[in-house]
């Protein structure tokens, strides 16, 4: 991986740690961030869940966890977004959260527009 992809990706997981803190009360434990090709980026957050959240997947309520958690983060999607693309310097096309509460795992989705034309992939 070039040195700038490291830096890149390590940007972008202190930054998706640090929203998380802000924006729900509690950072993860363990965050890193991947390309998934040359148009996307996955970050996954480990430990992520609030000691509330835990309670509750404890009860059994981890959908009501999962749903609460995307609501929360369709509500400041746009931060996120204008997160990464400062950080990447690429507009986002697409991002999707996901929230895994009985394994603690948060992921976060970026895809973003192509750098090649369409008709270079598969």
């Amino acid at each position: 991986m070039a040195e700038t992809d490291t830096t890149t990706v390590a940007t972008v997981s202190k930054a998706m740690m640090a929203l998380h803190k802000e924006q729900f009360g509690r950072g993860a434990m363990r965050t890193r961030t991947y390309f998934a090709g040359p148009d996307a980026m996955i970050t996954v957050l480990e430990e992520a869940l609030l000691p509330a959240e835990r309670a509750l997947v404890a009860m059994g309520e981890s959908l009501r966890v999962q749903e609460t958690r995307a609501f929360l983060q369709e509500a400041t999607r746009d931060r996120f977004i204008r997160t990464v693309e400062q950080i990447v310097h690429r507009k986002v096309r697409s991002f999707q959260s996901a929230c895994d509460a009985r394994a603690e795992v948060v992921t976060e989705i970026m895809i973003f527009d192509p750098l090649e034309s369409a008709d270079d992939g598969i």
